[in-house]
């Protein structure tokens, strides 16, 4: 018969046998155990939602339930979308199928043909009148009632969190649905989607360090992308007016619950705007896809036994502050006209650490960091920050210390800068160079010869995507919204 629960613990030897004697009989019985084409009608989630009776019907799917009673058993098929039941009998299917179903165990997939019905308790179903085997799984799906609770497993082998947990499955799914409402919120305010290289001679974009790479046939160094930035803005140079990437980047530096060294990004950039526009462009999008896919503006995070601990109020408009205001709110109205070690003599009365060698602006930014951006829950739009920290944004024209873009923050986290984009080709020479230092081989020279031709103004926007997610799903760290986080490798047991 086949197994009527899913096994609890550790896949002892017996029950792989098992499964493998199963195995051996379906080919005995002249059944390849690993099917083929199968033509299918609905999937179980599309024929539960537009359910009709006395309905024939083509459906796949994977082996998730099975209720065994004799000669009639009731189980569920299931895909990443939802699952339906259905009831198989011996006198429905004949003896020769019926002898076929016996060598079936949960997690195998079957492809089935069959009529519609409603059981006796309202339950949709489908009476199964022919079966086919896909696929025979060699080992026993996890629990089903506990899932995947071993960290370890659920990101190692994430197809068996996708199959156990219905909260990973539902993250994921929003995931999909989000990136797919990304692109067509912004096609349809006439932003074009491009592509620019993943493989780069000069890493630019961000401070940040690279993944270092060979190319043989052009015997160079390269590197993976840190950001598309300074290749999206050669197409403004070339006349694309509002364009897109939604793009993978890669950083070789720590991984936290906020940082995976491959990551997902959103840039875009508008040609005749500032960081203003693309701010208001941000908080529709993001209010947009709190409101289809969160079932409103209200975004409760939980803890792991189901409480509220917090919820993040996206009600429109959001706070926008300067730089400046915000952290002398924290650290005192007259933070910026004290002297630099008085500033770092109230780090101390602030209880922020600060090292030494950090710069001046530095200091405030930690302060920032520390007794602002930690602390924010609702967002907020942290406006003409140092112009150390921005390279590549456009100075503010009323005070040459700052530069005109937005930070972001949402739940302690920086979710999208934006700026005014800089567009003064030697301008944007000396901060690239000042930033290189000695290592001006950093410096995109490409790039600055690019803008000589003339980059209009622009607006600039970037997005992590993976901390977007987390916020707007409640996940609490960023290996709960990648499919396959960066892990350290362990050795094989099996």
């Amino acid at each position: 018969m086949p197994e009527e629960s899913n096994t609890t613990s550790e896949e002892t030897g017996d029950l792989l046998s098992f499964r493998r004697e199963k195995l051996d009989r379906l080919r005995e019985l002249g059944v390849d155990p690993f099917g083929g084409k199968f033509d299918t009608t609905d999937s179980p989630a599309e024929l539960r939602a537009n359910f009709e009776e006395e309905k024939t019907v083509r459906l796949a799917g994977r082996i998730t339930r099975i209720n065994s009673m004799g000669k009639s058993n009731f189980l569920d098929i299931s895909d990443i979308h939802g699952k339906i039941q259905l009831f198989i009998n011996q006198k429905a299917i004949g003896d020769q199928q019926w002898e076929i179903y016996q060598c079936l165990d949960i997690g195998d997939w079957i492809g089935i043909e069959g009529e519609t019905f409603t059981t006796k308790v309202g339950e949709p179903s489908v009476k199964v009148l022919q079966l086919t085997v896909l696929s025979k799984s060699l080992r026993p799906l996890p629990d089903k009632f506990h899932g995947v609770v071993d960290p370890q497993i659920k990101y190692r082998q994430r197809y068996l969190d996708l199959i156990a947990n219905e909260r990973s499955r539902e993250v994921f799914l929003k995931r999909c649905q989000m990136m797919a409402a990304i692109r067509t919120y912004l096609q349809e305010r006439g932003f074009l989607e491009v592509e620019t290289p993943m493989l780069q001679d000069v890493p630019g974009g961000a401070a940040a360090q690279p993944f270092q790479t060979r190319h043989n046939a052009l015997s160079m160094d390269m590197y993976m992308r840190i950001a598309p930035e300074l290749y999206l803005k050669r197409l403004l140079v070339g006349g694309f007016d509002k364009v897109f990437e939604l793009n993978r980047n890669f950083r070789n530096e720590g991984i936290s619950r906020k940082h995976n060294p491959e990551f997902t990004m959103l840039e875009a950039y508008w040609a005749y705007s500032d960081f203003e526009q693309m701010a208001d462009l941000v908080e529709g999008m993001v209010c947009h896809l709190a409101e289809t896919y969160c079932g409103g503006l209200e975004i409760d995070h939980y803890n792991s036994e189901g409480e509220v601990t917090k919820t993040i109020n996206l009600s429109r408009p959001w706070r926008r502050a300067s730089f400046h205001d915000l952290v002398s709110e924290v650290a005192g109205d007259d933070w910026f006209d004290i002297t630099p070690e008085q500033r770092r003599e109230r780090c101390d009365e602030l209880e922020v650490q600060i090292s030494p060698d950090m710069e001046d602006y530095e200091v405030s930014q930690q302060v920032f960091e520390k007794l602002v951006e930690e602390k924010c829950v609702d967002p907020i739009f942290v406006t003409h920050v140092p112009k150390e920290l921005v390279p590549l944004a456009k100075q503010n024209t009323d005070d040459d210390s700052v530069v005109d873009v937005y930070e972001l923050i949402i739940n302690g986290a920086e979710i999208s800068p934006g700026y005014s984009e800089l567009n003064d080709p030697d301008v944007q020479r000396a901060r690239l160079e000042d930033q290189a230092g000695e290592e001006t081989q950093k410096v995109d020279e490409d790039f600055l010869l690019a803008l000589e031709y003339g980059m209009p103004p622009a607006g600039g926007i970037g997005i992590g995507i993976d901390r977007l997610i987390m916020m707007l799903t409640g996940a609490e760290t960023i290996r709960d919204v990648v499919l396959f986080p960066q892990l350290k490798r362990v050795d094989s047991k099996n």
